[in-house]
């Protein structure tokens, strides 16, 4: 994920350095004493209202929902007045949090273009690939119900035993071996990936995590890549995700470059 992101990130790098730069213009040293509503503070607390209530709020309401959002702001700049945020680790993680919500939306504000989509894709195409699949049905022969269900599955090869009833299913359509594995178990799968396939043999005995099988392997398909546009939602949006973890990459970098980072001489672990 390099040449395709290059671009969104360069924009995003200077988004975040005006960020920087605003964030000097706007310290703590200097708290305003003036708290002041506009018309979309007040939009937006209707909002929230409506949101929450499905409803409108009445005039005592508003009123409420404004002197609690007053007290909320001269509590949060006397609390920064006072030094109250520094060193609280909840404090600390939210700010965190927020910043790289932040730098996630100004990464998100321009959409990938499909040249640049069809460029991650041909890059992380291996993450596509649609994994080897097998379609089969089995008799099943239980190690509980049987005192040598492995021998019964040996005969039934040719004397045609249904064996004992299963659980799951007798019949499975395009299963990955993944999926085998969750519910046969690896030795079924692992076995059952050594067969060739063959629609009118029954094959076998293989062990399960239940007892012995007889399968009849009646396709194989080899893991292939699909084409671009029957995965292009699933690109867009792990392409929109990527985009959003590189901005934060990137802006980190930015902003880590103009800190002096000093550490002590006892730490003796790898660092950057």
């Amino acid at each position: 994920m390099s040449s395709w992101l290059r671009d969104p990130v360069t924009s995003f790098v200077i988004a975040g350095t005006l960020i920087f730069v605003l964030s000097g213009m706007f310290s703590d040293s200097e708290i305003s004493n003036v708290v002041e509503l506009t018309d979309s503070d007040i939009a937006r607390l209707t909002g929230v209202w409506r949101m929450q209530k499905n409803s409108d709020p009445t005039p005592e309401d508003l009123a409420d929902i404004v002197d609690q959002f007053v007290k909320d702001e001269i509590y949060f700049r006397e609390s920064q007045r006072l030094g109250l945020d520094v060193n609280d680790s909840i404090v600390r993680r939210r700010l965190v949090q927020k910043l790289t919500f932040l730098t996630e939306d100004i990464a998100s504000i321009q959409p990938l273009n499909e040249t640049a989509l069809r460029a991650f894709f041909v890059e992380n195409q291996a993450d596509y690939a649609v994994p080897k699949q097998f379609s089969f049905t089995h008799r099943y022969f239980s190690h509980e119900l049987r005192s040598s269900p492995k021998r019964d599955a040996e005969r039934a090869l040719n004397t045609g035993d249904e064996g004992d009833t299963f659980m799951l299913q007798m019949e499975y359509r395009r299963q990955s071996l993944s999926q085998i594995r969750s519910f046969l178990g690896d030795e079924f799968a692992g076995s059952l990936d050594q067969l060739a396939a063959s629609p009118t043999t029954w094959q076998g005995p293989i062990k399960s995590a239940y007892g012995w099988h007889i399968v009849r392997l009646n396709e194989v398909t080899n893991s292939y890549i699909p084409d671009y546009a029957s995965v292009a939602k699933r690109v867009a949006s792990d392409a929109a995700v990527a985009t959003r973890s590189s901005a934060n990459e990137a802006y980190y970098d930015e902003l880590k470059s103009r800190y002096k980072i000093v550490y002590p001489d006892s730490l003796t672990l790898p660092l950057p």
